[in-house]
């Protein structure tokens, strides 16, 4: 199995499943840090409003970091499936 390969996806339906809910929670965060980027870049046009500019900035910051961390979940998560998999047909083929 080699990670970031897209046959992964398919391989079974709780590959399938995994594979579109991390999709919608990876699509929510790409919104979100959108949304708070463009938020702090509007909070930024006074003095006053500054310090949440900076926070928005941050927590969209975070959220883009959120993103590859959420694909290597998801490929780590196809991994150990599939090394169970693996697993499980060795112990078949020897019994």
């Amino acid at each position: 199995m080699a990670l970031f390969d897209p046959g992964n996806r398919t391989k079974n339906p709780e590959s399938a499943k995994l594979y579109a809910t991390l999709e919608v929670v990876y699509t929510i965060v790409d919104f979100a840090a959108a949304g708070l980027f463009i938020v702090g870049s509007v909070l930024f046009f006074r003095e006053s409003t500054q310090i949440p500019a900076t926070w928005c900035f941050l927590v969209g910051s975070i959220c883009f970091a959120l993103k590859p961390t959420l694909r290597l979940f998801r490929e780590l998560k196809y991994a150990k499936r599939d090394d169970v998999g693996t697993l499980a047909e060795r112990a078949e083929g020897n019994g």
